[in-house]
C-alpha cells in the first residue's frame, strides 16, 4: 500500500521501487538468475554455517513464523488456506483430464 505522502508527490513506495528492479534485472538477466545467486548463496552460508545451520534455523523460524502468523490470523487460518488449497488442486486435477480428454479426442 502507498502511503500518503508517496500518493501526493507522486513517487514510489520502497516496495513498488523494489518490484521495479527486480523486474528490471529479471528482464536483463532472466529468471535463472536469481535461482543461481539463491543457490550460490545458500551454499555460502552452508560452508560458513554447517548443515546444522539450517536445521536449527528451520526449527526455530518456522515455529515462531507459525506462532506469528495464528497471532496474526486466528487459529481457523490454517484450515481456510488447507480447504483453499485442496479446492485449488481438485481444480487443476479435473482441468488437467479436460485436457487430456480433449486432446484424446482430437487424435481419434
Amino acid at each position: 500500500m502507498i502511503s500518503e505522502p508517496n500518493r501526493r508527490s507522486g513517487g514510489m513506495s520502497v516496495r513498488e521501487a523494489g518490484q521495479k528492479g527486480g523486474e528490471t534485472v529479471k528482464k536483463k538477466y532472466g529468471a535463472e538468475f536469481y535461482e543461481e545467486i539463491g543457490r550460490k548463496g545458500g551454499l555460502a552460508t552452508k560452508q560458513a554455517h554447517g548443515h546444522e545451520f539450517y536445521e536449527q534455523i528451520g526449527k526455530k523460524g518456522g515455529k515462531k513464523g507459525g506462532e506469528a502468523t495464528r497471532d496474526r490470523y486466528g487459529p481457523d487460518f490454517y484450515e481456510r488456506i488447507g480447504q483453499k488449497g485442496g479446492q485449488k488442486v481438485k481444480q487443476l486435477i479435473e482441468e488437467g483430464k479436460r485436457a487430456a480428454s480433449d486432446r484424446k479426442q482430437r487424435a481419434s
